[in-house]
């Protein structure tokens, strides 16, 4: 399931990037609120988790569109 260029393409470009956002959002309104020890882990914490998430996966697709080409289809 995550080898097919076409899932890592929705999770790198769209589904992880977007969490990432929406995390940010959370973990600075936890801080504007008064909770800034937890707003700036779900900030640091949690957003990078789903930043690093996308690089991964972007990283995975490459390799696995680089190997789609490599082999010819009978």
């Amino acid at each position: 399931m995550l080898t097919k260029s076409e899932t890592l393409f929705v999770l790198g470009y769209m589904l992880l990037p977007l969490l990432a956002l929406l995390s940010a959002v959370v973990g600075l309104l936890m801080i504007l609120g008064g909770d800034k020890i937890l707003g700036a882990i779900v900030l640091v914490v949690v957003t990078q988790a789903f930043a690093f998430g996308a690089y991964f996966a972007l990283k995975r697709r490459k390799a696995a569109v680089l190997e789609e080409q490599a082999t010819p289809e009978q």
